[in-house]
């Protein structure tokens, strides 16, 4: 049997490696974008150090990196932007390392609870968690003392317990906008007075509609 010609091996060997080439390329591709993500962060928590405003947005974050927690140790920030990441939780200890915060804005993540100890911000102002998979409010939109603003927009609350929001004392506006609240749930919530609030009022559902 006659061996290929020399040609067809440098074929092979040409081929073979770009084969390679092209099962590495996925691997490098997603250390470089890591690589980026980590020189994001640190980057902007050096930003944070100068203006007390941590903004961590679209960084690829799955959770709040402890190193984030080691490098803000010295800061005394005012506000912290997590938004448009994939976290899906916030650990209790955030409220204790950034307890002086006035704004969270954790927005466009994957979340459906926070840790209770969130409401020990005193000093939280505004709070954002639209655009997540909450199925109610969190503890900490009732009982965070300065808490003036609140955006859950976009969600999957179906009840709130809206006599319990109307005693919270600093509320000024509430954002419940697309969220399937209950038909009776959101006619209460259209009966509050006592702080601005918005709601999606949606027509009765077909099982909903007793005249057909």
């Amino acid at each position: 049997m006659r061996p290929p010609p020399s040609s067809q091996f440098g074929a092979d060997i040409t081929n073979t490696a770009n084969n390679e080439n092209n099962n590495m390329h996925p691997m490098m591709v997603c250390s470089r974008l890591a690589g980026r993500a980590i020189i994001r962060v640190v980057g902007r928590c050096n930003e944070a150090q100068e203006n007390n405003n941590l903004d961590l947005s679209e960084c690829q974050l799955m959770q709040v990196p402890d190193a984030v927690y080691h490098l803000m140790r010295h800061t005394e920030l005012k506000g912290c932007n997590l938004s448009s990441n994939v976290i899906t939780k916030i650990p209790a200890k955030f409220a204790v390392k950034f307890s002086l915060i006035t704004e969270l804005n954790l927005s466009h993540n994957q979340m459906s609870k926070l840790p209770d100890e969130l409401a020990d911000l005193a000093e939280l102002e505004r709070l954002d968690i639209s655009h997540n998979t909450f199925t109610s409010l969190p503890h900490v939109a009732y009982k965070t003392p300065k808490l003036a603003i609140l955006n859950a927009h976009h969600n999957f609350i179906t009840e709130v317990d809206v006599e319990r929001l109307k005693t919270c004392p600093a509320l000024q506006e509430v954002d419940l906008q697309e969220n399937p609240l209950s038909s009776s749930c959101t006619t209460e919530l259209q009966n509050i007075t006592v702080f601005r609030i918005s709601v999606t009022v949606r027509g009765p559902e077909d099982w909903e509609d007793l005249t057909i």
